[in-house]
């Protein structure tokens, strides 16, 4: 079969298509098919290595995949052969945990993310554990499927889990063209929340209104904080979901309400940001944390997927062989929403 490999740490040269043996798989394991598989930030952080972080390679990128059930390791009653399904991208080693059995593996000491911890899906064939394989509801266009999975338990992570956005409530959603944000801005629109959004082009601002905000502004402009809090008459956000770092950050909090919340996920932009502590105490704002999601939220993303309510965001899909570009577009911030790779093309 073909797969992907990072062969170094580096530039997009450095990604090799390459000939592996497809993997069969054993007890409880599921043979999948991968019909799309589609990129994340991560899979640049994994290309190029992150400071401190060991990444054995070569590694297979990807943690974001679906496909159809191709063959069935003994045991396996979950699912059937030729069954649509989707991939989790993150997992745990011990299933009995007080987290696996809330369905919170993202909270597990032992939590991994497919693609940097072990080999991805960036393949025409995986294997995996049948409690990691979803089934899709009827009628789920698999690109759309594998758009779907580490951005919007990203964001409902974030936003439904940790920031507790509640009705009526404005929520800033930073980087309304990217995959996280695009799913931020649907799930509290859904959840019944003002939605106000930044964007660096008018294509991406475009898609932040069509995808539910009330009003999208240019983060590009100096003033986009001050233009944020003239459309809340003064007032702030009760809510700022902040994932691109020292790029927005200090514009981020000057957005905050008094008792405001700014939880994030991300630092595309860098990781290390500037924090002045008064303006944490005088107006008695909160920072958040937030990693994934938890896995026990997934079907009722699908489902909602499924319904038209959340729609993942698809710039454009390209065959596998052309990986080196889709790294080159995304590195370059010249795509709304994911890129799809298809295996096989």
């Amino acid at each position: 079969m073909q797969a992907v490999h990072v062969t170094a740490h580096g530039d997009p040269s450095v990604l090799e298509l390459v000939e592996l043996p497809t993997p069969e798989p054993g007890p409880g394991e599921v043979q999948v098919r991968v019909a799309a598989v589609s990129l994340n930030h991560l899979d640049l952080w994994v290309r190029r290595g992150m400071p401190g972080v060991e990444i054995p390679l070569p590694r297979i990128p990807g943690c974001d995949g679906a496909g159809e059930v191709s063959a069935l390791g003994a045991g396996v009653t979950s699912v059937s052969a030729g069954q649509k399904v989707v991939l989790e991208p993150g997992y745990t080693d011990d299933t009995d945990s007080e987290w696996c059995r809330r369905g919170e593996d993202h909270l597990a000491p032992d939590y991994h993310i497919r693609g940097e911890h072990c080999d991805g899906f960036a393949a025409e064939y995986v294997v995996l554990p049948e409690r990691f394989v979803l089934p899709l509801p009827p009628g789920t266009d698999p690109l759309a499927a594998a758009a779907a999975p580490l951005v919007f338990l990203t964001a409902w992570a974030a936003l439904v889990e940790r920031a507790r956005i509640r009705r009526g409530e404005t929520v800033l959603v930073l980087g309304a063209g990217s995959g996280v944000g695009s799913a931020g801005i649907q799930i509290a629109r859904h959840a019944g929340c003002r939605v106000l959004a930044t964007a660096g082009s008018e294509a991406k601002r475009d898609l932040g209104r069509e995808l539910g905000a009330d009003e999208v502004v240019d983060h590009g402009d100096p003033d986009w904080p001050k233009a944020l809090r003239r459309l809340t008459d003064g007032r702030g956000a009760d809510v700022v979901f902040e994932h691109v770092g020292p790029a927005t950050w200090e514009g981020s909090l000057r957005c905050l309400a008094r008792n405001g919340r700014l939880v994030t996920c991300g630092a595309t932009t860098g990781p290390q940001v500037p924090l002045l502590l008064p303006h944490l105490f005088m107006k008695n704002v909160s920072i958040l944390g937030s990693t994934m999601g938890p896995r026990s939220s997934l079907p009722l993303i699908y489902e909602r997927i499924a319904a038209g309510t959340y729609r993942p965001v698809v710039d454009r899909a390209m065959p596998l062989s052309r990986v080196r570009e889709a790294h080159q577009l995304l590195e370059e911030r010249a795509v709304l929403g994911k890129i799809v790779l298809v295996p096989g093309e």
